[in-house]
């Protein structure tokens, strides 16, 4: 893709939500390698998903052939943005924002690589600025009044907002005029409730920098599912990026489930598919919505970008096994990752009579007449396998080394017990 294109391709897949000066910055990007960057505070130790949607900017603008700068906020981490809340941050000890920071430049870098990339962290600069530099340099650019009307300000007002937190805009602003000063930045991205902080960093430029200055901003639109609630958020909270936090089979599920009335939206967002193949694919979803063709390749990209095609193969193997019933082809670690924070108990190591099994031992059964019952109407599987003997013995080292058994009750009710050795 050209560079020139880049805007037109944000565009098209509605990635643009609201920018300073569109036409100033079409010209900007058809005439020059552009240096542009993104802020994320190290409030955890992990990104989510919601995490990824002004990242996915930041990559096809380095895709396109500009250069990304990450903001690691581990100065404006310290103080907490008040951007999307109702109340105060509990703020965090200095010792866990850099625990933090160093997990997060882990993941940054994994998904910007090392090349026509650049992190940095914006402690660096801020913890050098004196309280009374604060002051006079920077705090007599802001006028109370205009601070006051941001929305990011005006929403807590009346439920309260500390003096911290009202200066966070103030930091954000440094950071754009620091990195335009040192770096050439012209460009910052957020999302759409940074829209305050940025335009705020524009005029801070303007006014030490002078007029003439080609700086800009660029917002993403609050991403809502068909259903109008807020994307990322399952009934199990939020999916990471992290595999420990969220296993990359839960992360490609979570991608697979998609409705079809978001799943071309996505597809346009969250991966580098050309126009012509999310076109064939919308057509699909259209014609053919059972067959879940766009849901597949949404999974398979997103899942392959952020934790790569090997762990995306894994996933895709996870899922044929399970909902094919061949559990036995899982290895201990898929089972570990398919069961990633469903119901499980934990027992020590023996072999049983499926009725104490499924009674005394894993509680699954409330009782043995009830028990009897279950196995005797084909309802109880063991590893896959439907079992009607109450004689049945079960032993744990016939599958998974050893360190599992995976117990289905009905169609969909399934436990997993761990073995103790």
């Amino acid at each position: 893709m050209e560079r020139s294109e880049i805007l037109a391709d944000l565009q098209w897949r509605g990635a643009v939500n609201q920018v300073t000066d569109l036409e100033g910055l079409e010209k900007l990007t058809a005439e020059k390698v552009v240096s542009l960057y993104c802020g994320v505070d190290p409030t955890g130790d992990s990104l989510h998903i919601g995490h990824l949607i002004p990242f996915m900017i930041l990559k096809r603008f380095q895709n396109a052939g500009h250069h990304p700068y990450i903001v690691i906020g581990g100065g404006t981490g310290s103080i907490g943005d008040p951007s999307g809340r109702k109340t105060e941050r509990v703020l965090q000890t200095m010792d866990q924002v850099k625990k933090n920071e160093a997990a997060i430049t882990k993941q940054m870098i994994h998904l910007f690589g090392k090349d026509n990339f650049s992190i940095v962290n914006n402690y660096d600069w801020l913890s050098k600025i004196s309280l009374l530099d604060f002051l006079r340099i920077y705090g007599k650019e802001f006028p109370i009044n205009v601070m006051l009307n941001k929305e990011v300000v005006s929403s807590r007002l009346a439920t309260g907002i500390s003096f911290t937190e009202f200066t966070y805009q103030i930091l954000q602003s440094v950071d754009f005029l620091t990195l335009y000063k040192e770096h050439d930045v012209q460009l910052q991205i957020g999302g759409a409730d940074q829209w305050g902080n940025i335009t705020a960093g524009t005029d801070l430029i303007h006014k030490l920098e002078g007029q003439e200055a080609k700086v800009y901003g660029l917002t993403i639109p609050l991403m809502l599912k068909a259903d109008g609630t807020k994307f990322g958020k399952t009934a199990g909270g939020a999916v990471w990026l992290d595999p420990e936090k969220t296993t990359p089979y839960e992360f490609y599920q979570f991608w697979l489930n998609q409705d079809d009335r978001d799943v071309v939206k996505y597809l346009k967002y969250f991966t580098f598919l050309s126009h012509a193949e999310i076109d064939e694919l919308a057509k699909a979803v259209a014609t053919e919505p059972e067959k879940r063709l766009a849901q597949r390749r949404l999974a398979e990209e997103v899942t392959t970008f952020v934790h790569g095609a090997e762990a995306c193969a894994e996933a895709e193997h996870i899922s044929q096994a399970f909902f094919s019933g061949d559990l036995l082809s899982l290895s201990a670690e898929e089972v570990e990752q398919c069961f990633h924070g469903m119901p499980g108990v934990t027992v020590a190591h023996d072999t049983w009579n499926l009725v104490q099994f499924l009674t005394d031992v894993t509680k699954i059964e409330s009782s043995r007449r009830q028990a009897r019952e279950d196995i005797n109407n084909g309802a109880i599987y063991i590893n896959g396998f439907r079992q009607q003997d109450v004689d049945f013995v079960v032993n744990p080292d016939g599958a998974f080394d050893g360190q599992f058994i995976i117990v289905r009750k009905g169609k969909k009710k399934y436990t997993l017990v761990r073995i103790e050795k």
